[in-house]
């Protein structure tokens, strides 16, 4: 079984910076990469940015240059938002895609960690 767990959204000004964590894990599984998405109400959810077990990196274009998505050395994997905006609020959600022989590819999903961006 594979668990995704997020933290470290809250509430911060414009212009202010963020940091969010993502935990993947799953002992009989391969996690191949991990991502976060974003989702508010009436709008389809959004990809944001996504990280590959070799490193490689992909941005949404509405967050390339003020957000990074990056592997911490303990395991979890950090997105750090800078300079953010108010149209950034939303409920960011990290996932897993996993992989092993018995199930083929899948994509678990956490639970969602709110990010408000008000003055």
């Amino acid at each position: 079984q594979v668990q995704v767990v997020e933290s470290g959204g809250g509430l911060v000004q414009p212009g202010g910076s963020l940091r969010l964590s993502c935990a993947a894990s799953g002992s009989a599984f391969s996690i191949n990469a991990v991502g976060w998405y974003r989702q508010t109400p009436g709008h389809q959810r959004e990809s944001v940015a996504r990280i590959t077990r070799g490193g490689t990196t992909t941005y949404a274009d509405f967050v390339q240059g003020r957000f990074t998505i990056a592997r911490d050395s303990a395991g979890p994997v950090n997105l750090q938002m800078n300079n953010l905006k108010p149209e950034d609020t939303a409920i960011y959600i990290c996932y897993a895609e996993a992989y092993n022989d018995r199930v083929g590819y899948t994509e678990v999903r956490g639970e969602g960690t709110p990010v408000t961006v008000s003055a």
